[in-house]
């Protein structure tokens, strides 16, 4: 009989302890425009309980107890919203519709959402437009390259990763040298450097580590309006999107080895500094070491990248993020083809050229440290309101010996001389943004606003030597010692080390220039939502331009004032899953004053100029489909370059400004998910590009050199098995290719065309829980193939790379 007291007892107290449990806490949360939000975050502060919305932007808590709790809803993309609740016993709180409202992009938390399965695709971004746009909804066109894409092709480099950008082609290797040793590319018919990471300036005078890339942003057409021309290119930019903290602890070790001595581990760690502050570090850092396919060149890097999150309270956040690189490379290996003569050789087979020749050795190397920090501070003003400060600061310096080859077309035969010098260069930058973001309705129409103020400053300092001509060369390796410069003969001995290069840099001076210019800027951007699927983006920007060029010298200072404006309209005929759209968008760059006038009849005048121009009309069509998985962007371009300062053609001492170049084009990108465990990428484009207006015959008429190849193309699947024994295990192949190019293209010189080539690559990988294991082949085919731009640049063959990632 005691038992069975005791036992109904429990049974009591059970039932009276689960019905004090038995409180519900349910409701929906949409954004602005009252749609329904999925996978939103929802939990209840100190405690382990939460939900996430369903495709109705409905959630759920059950089983709480009487009590007052802060509910917190999560989003990335959104401002977190914390709500004070009270739950009685046995009672189900139905709240109200939660509004979340778009902000900035500092990742708070890790958000597991099981619906996105199109992992080469990212629809949402808050750095392209300055503001928190979808794709769909963007009139700009921009490619994304996800981490998920980089890790799925073991890329190794930010050469390989932007093979995946439609429309993007390598025209020159990083040089490492002072002032622009950043890789160069080709996008939409114009030479661009990837010069902004987070949406600021970040240089660089060497290759990207790949370590810390969280996606890359091409941004296609001119986009001065809202970034500047300091950092963009009529053709675009390309803005790096870096691993920021989140809350939680975790992390991943990888290590890659592979063909041509290259070994690369990399580390990502992240923690709680002070969970009760909300504060989180994150440190991602790699080192590589890579030989080269040629007889001599090596690349050895160490990247650490710190970051910083500290939320103080629901309106206040602080970020900092910083990378620190310490580099060294031999510099590729360039022949400069001679752009005022025709040379021996009008093409690659009668060059003789065997690319397995680097003419350098390992003693003449570069050393590229490079350093750049970012503050943010975000605050939130109101529901509708919020102020973003932004600082960053970069230094990139070159020390050590850079050497190119050069035809001067003087010697016989295919004759290339080598001038090398000492190197010893540094460029720093300031950027101070301010931002005032806003997503507010007038007279019932929403209104998305950015109102921004910038601050650019650039310093270089340059202390490099002249160059030395240190012998000849001919590109199947033969040598003598002709000076171009002397027509003397000289000891055919030039010893590649440093002793020798030394030596003969004895004679030459050092440089020692200092230059500065500061860009004051102000600018305002609105979306404007006539309807919930029509839309107008009006923007525009008021630049000041302070040029004090070489500090040493007053005469070059000159001041210029600029305005650029921007416009599109989006029309979506399915709300988030289909829109038409079209866009002028405006580019610029400042002209320096130039001497004009007779110098027989007297001084010179100093004549200025008005800031060269470049406006772009594009339209196409963007689709999100059957539930993501279908993302394409498909578009038509016509960029037009004016103002260009040419020779008078009725004086041949005066300047004016008429020259012109037209670029037009058609580009296409798809990323697909049609079955669960395939992720499809593939992008073509053409480009059409002329210079039509100049004083300078070499080029008019000519498709300009820097707008690289007409055609471009890119495919790359991944396919993982999802279930079963084989579970984890996948696939994938693809390939990346161009058309002929114009390394040389004048009058004077005729053409030389580099061949079209396509480059086919493969990978087998498999994925548990925590690890993964993948094998990835690239140019499977060892196709001999040239990037170049005045120049011949030989490619990697084939390689062979082995990696494995622990998670945890």
């Amino acid at each position: 009989m005691k038992n069975i007291v005791i036992f109904c007892a429990l049974v009591v107290l059970t039932g009276q302890a689960f019905a004090q449990q038995n409180g519900t806490i349910s409701g929906t949360v949409v954004d602005n425009d009252k749609t329904p939000l999925l996978g939103v975050n929802v939990s209840i502060n100190n405690t382990s309980k939460g939900a996430q919305t369903n495709e109705n932007g409905r959630f759920e808590i059950s089983q709480l107890a009487a009590g007052a709790y802060t509910l917190r809803i999560s989003y990335i993309g959104f401002k977190t919203k914390e709500i004070s609740v009270s739950i009685v016993a046995n009672q189900s709180l139905q709240l109200d519709p939660i509004t979340l409202y778009e902000g900035n992009e500092i990742l708070r938390e890790v958000v597991v959402n099981g619906t996105r399965r199109n992992k080469f695709s990212r629809k949402k971004t808050a750095y392209v437009s300055k503001l928190p746009l979808k794709d769909i909804e963007n009139t700009q066109v921009y490619s994304t390259i996800t981490n998920e894409l980089l890790e799925s092709q073991v890329v190794t480099d930010f050469d390989e990763a932007l093979t995946n950008a439609t429309g993007v082609e390598k025209l020159w290797a990083s040089t490492g040298r002072g002032g622009d040793g950043a890789g160069y590319y080709s996008l939409r018919g114009f030479s661009v450097q990837p010069q902004l990471v987070n949406g600021l300036p970040g240089l660089t005078n060497g290759t990207i580590n790949p370590a810390n890339i969280e996606r890359i942003e091409v941004l296609k057409g001119p986009s001065a309006t809202l970034f500047g021309n300091a950092v963009s290119s009529y053709g675009g930019l390309i803005n790096v999107v870096t691993k920021k903290p989140y809350v939680g602890t975790g992390g991943e070790l990888s290590f890659t080895s592979g063909t041509y001595g290259l070994n690369q581990i990399m580390g990502d760690f992240n923690t709680a500094l002070s969970k009760e502050d909300n504060l989180y570090f994150r440190i991602n850092t790699a080192y590589t070491t890579e030989q080269s396919f040629q007889d001599a060149g090596f690349r050895k890097s160490f990247f650490v990248a710190p970051s910083l999150s500290y939320k103080v309270n629901n309106r206040l956040s602080f970020s900092f993020y910083g990378e620190i690189t310490q580099a060294e490379q031999t510099n590729p290996t360039f022949l400069f083809l001679n752009r005022s003569a025709p040379t021996a050789a009008s093409k690659l087979e009668e060059l003789g050229y065997n690319n397995k020749l680097s003419f350098t050795s390992n003693d003449l190397t570069l050393e590229n440290p490079t350093q750049n920090y970012r503050i943010e501070m975000d605050y939130k003003l109101s529901d509708s309101w919020q102020s973003q400060t932004l600082l960053s600061k970069s230094s990139t310096s070159t020390k050590g010996y850079y050497s190119y080859l050069f035809d001067y077309g003087i010697l016989e035969g295919n004759t290339y001389s080598r001038l090398i010098n000492k190197q010893n260069a540094n460029t720093q930058t300031t950027d101070i943004q301010q931002n005032f973001i806003g997503d507010i309705r007038v007279a019932g129409i929403r209104n998305r606003i950015v109102v921004g103020l910038d601050y650019f400053n650039e310093t270089q300092t340059n202390n490099s030597t002249g160059y030395a001509f240190y012998g000849n060369i001919t590109p199947d390796g033969g040598s003598n010692g002709d000076d171009p410069f002397t027509e003397t003969i000289e000891n055919d001995s030039y010893p590649l080390s440093t002793a020798g290069v030394d030596a003969a840099l004895a004679s030459q001076g050092v440089s020692n220039v200092k230059s500065k210019y500061h860009i004051y800027s102000m600018y305002a951007s609105d979306v404007i939502n006539f309807t919930d699927t029509f839309s107008a983006m009006l923007g525009v920007r008021l630049d000041h331009f302070d040029n004090e060029g070489d500090l040493t010298n007053p005469e070059d200072d000159y001041d210029q004032t600029t305005l650029s404006p921007k416009f599109g309209l989006v029309y979506q005929p399915i709300k988030d899953q289909l829109s038409i759209f079209g866009n002028y968008q405006n580019g610029f760059t400042n002209v320096a004053p130039q001497l004009v006038g007779n110098p027989e009849d007297g001084p010179q005048t100093l004549k200025t100029f008005d800031p060269e121009q470049a406006n772009q009309f594009e339209f196409g069509v963007k689709t999100n489909l059957f539930n993501n998985r279908l993302n394409a962007t498909v578009s038509y371009y016509d960029i037009k370059v004016t103002d260009r300062v040419i020779t008078d053609p009725s004086s041949p001492f005066n300047r004016i400004q008429g020259g012109e170049v037209v670029s037009k084009g058609f580009e296409a990108e798809v990323n697909a998910n049609p079955i669960n465990g395939l992720n499809i990428r593939a992008g073509y484009s053409f480009n059409d590009s002329e210079t039509t207006k100049s004083d300078n015959p070499e080029i008019l008429n000519r498709r300009p050199l820097e707008a690289g190849p007409e055609s471009l193309y890119n495919f790359w699947a991944s396919y993982e098995i999802q279930e079963g024994t084989l579970d984890g295990l996948g696939f994938g192949a693809g390939f990346n290719g161009a058309s002929d190019r114009f390394a040389i293209n004048y009058e004077s010189t005729g053409e030389f065309i580099l061949p079209s080539y396509t480059i086919a690559n493969a990978s087998v990988f498999y994925r548990a829980a925590n690890y993964r294991i993948s094998l990835k082949l690239n140019n499977a085919f060892n196709k001999e193939y040239y990037k170049g731009w005045t120049t011949i640049n030989p490619q990697q063959p084939r390689a062979l790379l082995a990696n494995v990632s622990y998670s945890f």
